[in-house]
């Protein structure tokens, strides 16, 4: 009786298996099928039946080599390959089209009801549906590649090199005083900021201006908010009557500086997080409460994306974040423990001149090591509130006094808000 069960339960597997295959087949065939399906009977050299039973045949074949060895499949993928090589050859002579995309997937269709039988069925279908997609948005790939710069493409060729091959290359354990480098961490930490950088790139290279200036400033903020903020500010003296949308979208940048903020504390100690999204809260709501106000008012006026004279992706500038965010590491641990909490905010201060994300990253991770949580968190809202204050000065200086007036006055009041909330929220209990 037992054994009548297991068959019987194996039988259903193998059911259910082929059935996908079917199924998988089918779906591949019907998106085949539908971008030839202008052309005559005959003329195709796979359709949507051609690929169905593909899919039902790869799946039969992982049947057989179950019962018969593997040598089955190896040969029913070799003999389908050479038959799709003949086919193709043929209608080469015939249409004058080399591409080989077709003849891909048919052979991925086979291995897709091959995977289906043999219990993979998650991982089937997943490739199965990507595949359909791929091969259904051949115009959209092509363009998007045609739209592609060459420092685009060398810019996202070295984000996989430093993520890819550095990164699990690098020793995960602690050296130098108080074992504060890891090189692991250290160069995480750059990969994290590199790739932040580089989705804001293609946000507002993709939006472009006409997706209106709430998303362009917005997703520049994820890239750099003060090119954003000195782009605008220069634009207010060119074009007067835009200074009130200029601002909307400063605002909108330095505000996204505050979610940024939050994801890095994210990555690096969560702990840190019910201690800063108040201060951070506040502050991106007295940014972009006004940004939408002023676009609210504005809004029927248009403006050009900023143009953010960079790579999304500079190897060097990457390291020479490396080497500020390793700088900062070690002077804070050595003013902490010179000068204790004071030594903290004056690094911090001192940091937030040129950048948050260093100080951020860097006292997140202190954390780990015996800083006070409470401490770390103004020591981060202090880099901010003086970051925004450069801001405040470029615009105030570069840009038309319509728009710093509206730009200064919720920077400024954003700086005291944050502060206020952030000493004002109690450092939690130590255990025990």
């Amino acid at each position: 009786m037992n054994d009548f069960a297991q068959s019987l339960l194996m039988d259903n597997r193998a059911l259910i298996g082929l059935t996908v295959a079917l199924l998988l087949g089918t779906l591949i065939g019907i998106q085949r099928g539908w971008r030839d399906r202008d052309q005559e009977a005959g003329q195709r050299i796979a359709g949507i039946r051609t690929h169905a039973l593909t899919g039902l045949l790869g799946g039969l074949g992982s049947l057989l080599a179950e019962q018969f060895g593997p040598w089955i499949l190896v040969s029913l993928i070799a003999s389908f390959s050479l038959i799709g090589i003949i086919a193709y050859r043929a209608r080469v002579d015939s249409v004058k089209n080399y591409s080989i995309t077709g003849l891909v997937g048919l052979l991925l269709t086979l291995m897709f009801g091959a995977l289906a039988v043999l219990g993979e069925i998650e991982i089937a279908a997943i490739a199965a549906v990507v595949t359909a997609l791929i091969l259904d948005n051949k115009d959209e790939i092509h363009g998007l590649l045609r739209k592609l710069q060459a420092h685009e493409l060398d810019a996202g060729l070295k984000l996989l090199l430093i993520t890819v091959v550095v990164l699990p290359l690098l020793p995960n354990r602690g050296f130098g005083p108080g074992e504060a480098i890891n090189p692991f961490q250290l160069w995480w930490m750059v990969v994290l900021i590199a790739s932040i950088s580089f989705v804001g790139y293609f946000a507002v290279r993709v939006g472009g201006a006409e997706r209106g200036i709430l998303f362009t400033g917005l997703f520049a903020g994820l890239s750099s908010s003060t090119a954003l903020t000195l782009h605008f500010a220069r634009l207010s003296r060119e074009s007067r009557e835009l200074s009130p949308l200029l601002a909307a979208g400063i605002l909108m940048a330095c505000g996204t500086m505050f979610p940024r903020i939050l994801i890095l504390c994210t990555a690096v100690n969560r702990a840190l997080i019910p201690l800063i999204i108040a201060p951070v809260l506040v502050m991106a709501a007295l940014l972009y409460i006004p940004a939408l106000i002023i676009w609210y008012r504005y809004r029927h006026h248009s403006v050009t994306s900023p143009h953010l004279q960079q790579n999304p992706l500079d190897l060097k500038a990457a390291l020479t974040f490396g080497v500020l965010l390793l700088v900062v590491m070690l002077a804070g641990n050595w003013l902490r423990d010179w000068l204790g909490s004071a030594g903290v905010y004056l690094l911090a201060a001192s940091s937030g001149i040129s950048d948050v994300d260093a100080i951020t990253l860097s006292l997140g991770r202190m954390t780990g090591q015996g800083l006070d949580l409470h401490t770390a968190v103004v020591g981060i809202i202090i880099a901010a509130s003086v970051n925004s204050l450069v801001k405040a000065t470029l615009a105030a200086t570069v840009g038309q006094m319509a728009l710093a007036r509206r730009v200064t006055i919720p920077l400024v009041l954003a700086i005291i808000g944050g502060l206020a909330v952030a000493w004002l929220v109690p450092s939690p209990a130590l255990p025990g």
